[in-house]
């Protein structure tokens, strides 16, 4: 059984990869599937509906599946089912509870948009829930509420946005901060609502339908109007009511869902359907993707599904004569949203992570072999991932800070494999499931700022300095935050257990090492190639931004540690306080300067990082002081350094 186990772990994990990739099915009699897969512009991108579906529920609510804690399954099957809702019938989504109101972040905004104490706490309808409510293991309030809930208050709301809005970001109040993102929410979700038809019209085709039939006459009357002319009143009136609506249409919409007409690599020729139907009064004609959306709408509203199923069939056939490229990679890119490759790889680490940390107590090289299998995949999945992404968006592996996190756990990842290939001992997969699943549980949650496939900023617009000096320089924080956690598992394992004999501890000391060095060599030619962009962009090599310090901290930092080791300054234990050091320093070039809201290289600030940031800082500080215990508090510290000769594990 032993013998087997690593390939049982290595078929178990490809199992659960290849579940992802089995194309997925609809649920019901709707072809939500197709629906999803149709390609729209947003924020100067073209995606498709599913993408939407799913970053709108992430910026609305911090997640993509719509329910009621008190309820055993979700109101929505899919996000694409809640988009269609949202965008067909408006009335059935405005009862959806998806937006965050939560006591946790703010009693002042729960207080203010006027939720009782019945509305937020949760009524279970049986014994074993209301029990696991009370020992925490279920919601015991809601956090999440509908529009209809909401809206009696949107007045107040706006009010106090108005108030907050002038206020530094950095300088509002928690409560302040829960308001504009609450308004910014309720703004996307209404402007999604006017995205393909107006909300308020139940059978907006006929509309349509009845509009086209009347154009030729109706805009003769409108002109007759503007000469003051004799014309039809009431024919003048219908035309003036419906280019109202498709005015709403046209300021509001969220989505550009109208391709062009003529040139298809030209993205900035699609428009909203309200911009669509506007021009119908001079083209003389209703644009047909529009009426497609209107159809579209009333079959849904409707229930009718063969229907429903019809017309995206037919619309797609459309659109495959002359986007065949742009259908592609939406498809793709759904494909991509229901295989959840980050998600399944952050499993597969955490299981790795506590299969290796057991096997340094059983069976070592039966489970240490497991772990490694393990992280193989989860490594495999993300390049997967990452390489889709980079497909899709036709750059290189980072550019942005979600990107980053994924690009950063990814290459620390790969070390540990060569690590675990050389060594064989464990360490490198305990620090590669350490590492792969917290860099990716921070890059899930930079993903509920929207769409992480983002347009690039005009001064990034380089994929050539995109692939050399950001590559580089975030390999080097990968290898600088890798030595940074093999330093920790030194301490861990010297301070609170006996496994760390004088094998170990010196192999770990040659790896943070080496990695050091790999670090130093990424930071130095990645900072120079940093500065050589910068003349290019800004026409200086060297400005003492903000996030030139911090890429230049990182180089100094692993100079001084290769320095001091070369010196005989440190030996291994100072060694390994240096290397978590060096976790504070990456840390701070990462994400801290980002936060300081000056610089050519901030994001902006984020109060919730902030504060991450704040107390990982301070867990190293204590991890570094512990490793500094007398080493009679070491458990390890007889296999480490005789205890007449104290010094030498300086």
């Amino acid at each position: 059984m032993k013998k087997i186990l690593p390939w049982l772990a290595l078929l178990s994990a490809v199992a659960y990869i290849a579940v992802g990739l089995l194309p997925p099915r609809n649920t019901g009699e709707f072809d939500l599937i197709a629906f999803g897969r149709l390609p729209v512009l947003v924020n100067g991108r073209i995606k498709p509906l599913d993408t939407v579906a799913r970053t709108s529920l992430l910026v609305l609510q911090g997640r993509q599946a719509v329910g009621d804690p008190a309820l055993p399954k979700p109101l929505v099957d899919s996000p694409t089912e809640w988009l269609a809702d949202t965008l067909f019938a408006p009335a059935k989504s405005d009862a959806y509870p998806t937006f965050r109101v939560s006591s946790a972040d703010s009693p002042e905004l729960v207080a203010l948009m006027g939720l009782t104490d019945e509305q937020v706490k949760v009524a279970y309808d049986n014994g074993a829930a209301r029990t696991l409510a009370m020992a925490d293991f279920l919601p015991k309030n809601r956090s999440r509420f509908s529009f209809n809930q909401l809206q009696p208050k949107l007045a107040e709301l706006e009010a106090q946005y108005k108030l907050a809005q002038p206020v530094d970001e950095a300088a509002r109040t928690q409560f302040q901060k829960s308001v504009v993102q609450l308004y910014n929410s309720l703004v996307l979700y209404q402007r999604l609502q006017h995205s393909l038809v107006p909300p308020g019209s139940e059978d907006f085709l006929t509309q349509l339908l009845s509009f086209q039939k009347s154009l030729p006459q109706g805009v003769g009357a409108l002109r007759a109007k503007q000469a003051g002319q004799p014309h039809d009143e009431a024919l003048a009136k219908q035309m003036t009511d419906i280019g109202e609506d498709f005015m709403t249409l046209d300021r509001f919409s969220y989505l550009r869902a109208v391709p062009p007409v003529t040139d298809a690599k030209d993205q900035t020729a699609w428009s909203n359907t309200g911009a669509a139907l506007l021009e119908s009064y001079g083209d003389g004609q209703v644009n047909p993707t529009a009426l497609t959306y209107a159809a579209l709408a009333q079959t849904w509203r409707g229930h009718q599904a063969q229907e429903f199923n019809h017309l995206v069939g037919m619309y797609r056939d459309e659109l495959q004569k002359r986007f065949a490229p742009q259908l592609k990679k939406s498809d793709i890119e759904t494909r991509f949203n229901a295989a959840e490759p980050f998600y399944r790889s952050t499993v597969l680490y955490a299981f790795a992570f506590f299969i290796a940390i057991v096997s340094w107590l059983k069976w070592p090289e039966v489970l240490g072999r497991s772990a490694f299998y393990l992280v193989l995949v989860a490594f495999l999945t993300a390049t997967a991932g990452i390489a889709t992404r980079m497909w899709l968006e036709g750059r290189p592996p980072v550019t942005n800070l979600y990107s980053s996190a994924l690009f950063v756990g990814w290459g620390s990842v790969g070390l540990c494999l060569i690590l675990e290939k050389i060594y064989r001992n464990a360490i490198g997969s305990v620090a590669a499931g350490i590492i792969g699943f917290l860099t990716l549980l921070i890059a899930h949650h930079l993903s509920l700022s929207g769409d992480t496939l983002e347009m690039m900023r005009a001064v990034l617009d380089t994929n050539l300095w995109l692939a050399t000096h950001v590559v580089i320089v975030t390999t080097g924080y990968a290898a600088t935050f890798l030595s940074g956690f093999l330093a920790l598992i030194f301490i861990f394992r010297g301070v609170f257990t006996r496994s760390l004999d004088k094998a170990t501890a010196d192999t770990l000391a040659r790896m943070v090492y080496g990695i050091v060095c790999f670090a130093t060599l990424c930071s130095l030619i990645g900072t120079v190639l940093g500065g050589i962009w910068a003349d290019q962009s800004w026409g200086r090599f060297w400005g003492w931004d903000p996030k030139e310090n911090g890429a230049l901290i990182i180089v100094i930092w692993n100079a001084i540690i290769l320095h001091a080791r070369w010196g005989g300054m440190v030996k291994q234990r100072g060694l390994m306080c240096m290397a978590v050091f060096g976790n504070i320093v990456t840390s701070w070039s990462w994400f801290g300067v980002n936060m300081l809201g000056i610089g050519l290289h901030s994001y902006g600030f984020m109060d919730a990082a902030f504060w991450w940031l704040i107390g990982f800082v301070i867990s190293q500080v204590v991890i570094i002081i512990v490793a500094n215990l007398p080493l009679e508090k070491w458990r390890s510290f007889q296999g480490v350094v005789p205890r007449a000769a104290p010094v030498s594990a300086r």
